[in-house]
Formats: C-alpha cells, sequence, structure tokens
C-alpha cells in the first residue's frame, strides 16, 4: 500500500501490475507523454502499460460516461467523465513522484470541482467521485486499488465484462465491485455511495448491454430523480431536456391541429386529398387561426389550398 500524501512513498514494486509491461518513461518525458499508462514512479522512471487496449476493454468507460449523463439529465444537474486524466502525486520537495490513470473518473459537481492544472493532483484537487477500473487482461486488486484506497480515493468501481479478452486469467468472473472509502480503508458494499441505490449488479447490466434496456432506463431514472430529490433539482433543471419538452409541446399542438383541421373538412363532405395532407404536414401553431378559419369557409378542396396561399389577414 502507498503511503498519505504529502509522506515519502515507498518504492514501487512492478511485480503486480498482471497484464502490463514496463516501459522507460523519464522525469523530462513523463510531463508532455500522450500515452495511456497505468501506473509511473519517479524514483525508477519505469511506467507499466497495457497497450494495445481492446474494444471490450474501452467501452464500459464510454458506456459509463452515456449512463451518467442520462441521470445527470433526471437529476438536473450535469455529471463529467475526465476519461483516464492523470492522477498525479508529488513528493515532499513537489515533484512529481507518481501518476496513475484509471479508465474512467466521474465528477458529480463538474464546475466546483476543476482541477488547478493538466492533472487531478492528490492533496490539491478535489478527487473524482466514482472511478472506473476495468479488468479484463489486468488485475487492479494486485496493487492499483491499495493505491486509490491509500490515496484516499471516495469510491472505485472494478468492472470484469461479461465478454472475456482471450487472455483473461481464470480468477477473473464477469461483475462489479464496489469499494467505497471508510475508516480504515476500503469496504465492499453492495449499492453505490456517489449514485444513491445504484446497485453493482444493475451497474455491471447496464455497462454490459449492446442497447439500453427499458429496465435499465428505468433504473437511471430512479437514480437521477432520487439525487436531484435530495438537492432539489430535477428534470426541469436539464437544459436538453427543457428544450425536447418545448418542441415536443408544439409538435402535440401541431398534430392536433391537423387532425381537428381533417375533421373539419371531412364534416363537410371536403375530401382530404394528397394536396391537402402535404399542405396540412407543414402547419403549425403560429398558424392555427388562418387554418382552421379556411377550413370552415373553403367551397372544395382547391379553394380550401387556394385560401392558404394567400398572406393572412393581419
Amino acid at each position: 500500500m502507498d503511503v498519505a500524501p504529502g509522506a515519502q512513498p515507498q518504492k514501487a514494486d512492478f511485480s503486480d501490475f498482471p497484464g502490463c509491461r514496463p516501459i522507460r518513461i523519464s522525469r523530462a518525458e513523463i510531463k508532455s507523454y500522450e500515452g495511456r499508462i497505468e501506473f509511473w514512479d519517479a524514483d525508477t522512471e519505469i511506467a507499466m502499460v497495457c497497450e494495445p487496449t481492446s474494444y471490450y476493454h474501452e467501452v464500459p468507460g464510454g458506456r459509463l460516461v452515456r449512463l451518467a449523463t442520462l441521470i445527470g439529465a433526471a437529476r438536473g444537474a450535469q455529471i463529467d467523465g475526465a476519461g483516464s486524466t492523470d492522477l498525479l502525486l508529488r513528493n515532499e520537495r513537489g515533484e512529481w513522484q507518481r501518476i496513475m490513470q484509471a479508465d474512467q473518473v466521474l465528477f458529480l459537481r463538474p464546475l466546483e470541482t476543476v482541477p488547478s492544472g493538466r492533472a487531478i493532483e492528490i492533496g490539491l484537487d478535489t478527487l473524482p467521485d466514482v472511478v472506473l477500473e476495468v479488468d479484463n487482461t489486468t488485475d487492479v486488486r494486485r496493487r492499483k486499488l491499495g493505491l486509490y484506497e491509500s490515496w484516499g480515493f471516495p469510491e472505485v468501481w472494478v468492472e470484469v465484462p461479461d465478454q472475456p479478452a482471450p487472455s483473461r486469467p481464470a480468477s477473473l468472473r464477469p461483475g462489479l465491485t464496489i469499494h467505497l472509502q471508510a475508516e480504515g480503508g476500503f469496504r465492499i458494499a453492495r449499492r453505490s455511495r456517489a449514485f444513491p441505490g445504484w446497485t453493482a449488479e444493475e451497474i455491471h447490466q447496464a455497462l454490459n448491454e449492446l442497447e439500453m434496456s427499458a429496465e435499465t432506463v428505468a433504473v437511471l431514472r430512479r437514480v437521477g430523480r432520487a439525487m436531484g430529490a435530495a438537492e432539489g433539482t430535477g428534470p426541469h433543471g436539464d437544459v436538453f431536456l427543457r428544450a425536447e419538452r418545448r418542441e415536443s409541446r408544439a409538435q402535440g399542438h401541431a398534430d392536433m391541429l391537423r387532425a381537428n383541421v381533417a375533421q373539419v373538412l371531412e364534416s363537410r363532405n371536403i375530401a382530404v386529398t394528397p394536396a391537402i395532407a402535404k399542405r396540412l404536414a407543414q402547419v403549425d401553431g403560429g398558424s392555427a387561426t388562418d387554418v382552421m378559419q379556411a377550413a370552415l369557409t373553403c367551397a372544395n378542396a382547391q379553394d380550401f389550398l387556394s385560401l392558404l396561399a394567400k398572406p393572412p389577414n393581419r
């Protein structure tokens, strides 16, 4: 296990990063290095990398952001994913000492928790509310999980996908495990603390669905609304959903207008011809009065179209 921020880190043990290979990245090079790493240590200038990454390893992190976005919409407050952003620990001299990268990190209040620099610094920045690690050929329980625990991360999810990589160790069984920070270190929990009521089984199911199920949609709405209720927010606070609702209401009014106009014409024994149907498809709520007046006063189908072609009387 590592040590708390500010204390002198122990020597790194590179035997506990299964599925990774060591490469040398110097202290000077690490600050401009753009590749994916699991872990980097300044004393040895060794990074553990797990490239190439497979489709089945990368998908859960992307799906988690999509799921969190939908929960945020139901909650009425944005949730951000920051991907494999560097998680940086400095030594007592302020120098870069260790770096880890997760598969995905989530911030529930991104406007309040923007990192001060390019990395998320331990002991300086607000830590992510949730960290996701995907184990397919790796096993974060061997080393990385202990680092998250000692660095004070509040919640770490370890996902083993249903679809295995050919080289997956037999010890890894599909499922998701939630690790919550508590007195004395991590404890395994059935439910998330960051997303109240969201169970490990529900999260695992959602991360492994090729197409989102109605069951998962119901769960996301339940979790989002529960979070909103606790915070005094709700779907009405989501800008995208508000726009969708306005358009839906406008569409509903236009659909009702077209149906009413067609009913008036038919009641007057005026057939709704293809030309009229095409014209009615262009009707919106703003022209309701003119369209209904034309339907009530026209002599026949052609007259109806002619009346609508005239400039409105204003």
